[in-house]
């Protein structure tokens, strides 16, 4: 089936010209990997030069010491890249997911932002403004797009480099939490394929990558902030100097005994960021993210982590997280009298 989708793709970027990949805002290790991996299969297969931007911050030192490990092969995004790419490539995200920056005036499924041609390539629920695209490979059975990317690869029989390797082990990795979460047997075989491959010293390095002193103030404001509700963390940390950290937290409130959801929530750039877990599936992140939201925002996941945000415009910030806890709480259905018992 991969060597299949793999001709599909072929066909629809080939006689496309220049080709610009965007993984989506604010890219993760999963997204990063997985745009530097089609670049290199595009070039290798079609010599078809590439340009991957985005658009956001990326703030998370691990994804830092990734893209300097792997030679700072993204840049940001500008309307130049789009004017003059025709053949454009969404990856780990799709049009219409909320996290992808386009031209403001374009209106998916209608009126779609790029002459030229689309490709898709995702591992989220189906959005459906990707019927319009001219490829789509989106799987949202797997853990990682890195999963995706490798299985390319494979099918293409092309060897990834060591920083390659490293970069869609890591990007499996993280998204799975070392195969134990939102994982699928094509996630386990992508990892132990990339496995012998990767570059254990600088995956450690990435891994253990140093953070400034404000990651500490931030994390002793969050651990004074949290609340708990009968299983549900929640915590409001005000401005997030980076995106990703409502992320960073909501990951490590839930190795707290008894957590089985985190919701964790900051302001950044005008926007509510938030970020959910949960320990099992019986209450999917990603049914709790979208049910908090309320179409106010943008928000989607999986069945143990999600993400969104809503655009703040004049209403207050902490009257908002205000909101979104209340309405955590009776999706829930837990009990919301009184102001949570505080963490510490």
């Amino acid at each position: 089936m991969t060597r299949e989708v793999l001709e599909n793709l072929y066909a629809a970027a080939s006689g496309a010209g220049r080709l610009l990949i965007l993984p989506h805002n604010d890219p993760d290790p999963d997204a990063i990997a997985s745009a530097v991996a089609l670049r290199y299969l595009l070039a290798e297969r079609l010599g078809m030069e590439s340009t991957i931007a985005y658009q956001g911050i990326i703030g998370r030192a691990e994804n830092k010491a990734l893209v300097h490990y792997l030679d700072h092969p993204l840049e940001l995004l500008i309307d130049a890249d789009l004017q003059q790419s025709s053949c454009l490539a969404l990856v780990d995200t799709q049009p219409g997911a909320g996290n992808i920056s386009l031209p403001p005036e374009a209106t998916w499924p209608s009126a779609p932002p790029h002459a030229g041609t689309i490709l898709v390539i995702d591992h989220h629920a189906w959005c459906e403004e990707t019927a319009t695209a001219s490829f789509a490979d989106v799987r949202p059975v797997l853990g990682a797009t890195s999963t995706i990317l490798t299985q390319y690869l494979q099918a293409a029989s092309l060897e990834p480099s060591w920083s390659l390797a490293t970069a869609l082990f890591y990007g499996i990795k993280t998204m799975t939490m070392g195969l134990s979460r939102d994982t699928s047997p094509d996630d386990a075989a992508a990892y132990s394929y990339l496995q012998p491959r990767i570059d254990v010293g600088a995956l450690a390095k990435i891994e253990r990558a140093q953070v400034p002193a404000d990651y500490f103030r931030s994390f002793d404001a969050t651990l004074r902030a949290a609340r708990m509700y009968d299983g549900l963390i929640l915590a409001y940390i005000d401005v997030l100097s980076y995106p990703d950290l409502a992320a960073e937290m909501a990951d490590v409130f839930l190795r707290l005994e008894k957590a089985q959801w985190v919701i964790c929530m900051g302001v950044y750039q005008g926007a509510l960021i938030l970020s959910v877990r949960a320990r099992s599936q019986e209450h999917p992140a990603e049914e709790l993210a979208q049910a908090i939201v309320a179409g106010e925002g943008c928000a989607g996941g999986h069945g143990t982590m999600a993400g969104g945000q809503i655009p703040l415009g004049d209403a207050g910030a902490e009257q908002t997280a205000l909101l979104l806890c209340r309405r955590a709480l009776q999706h829930l259905g837990i009990p919301a009298e009184g102001a949570g018992e505080p963490l510490i």
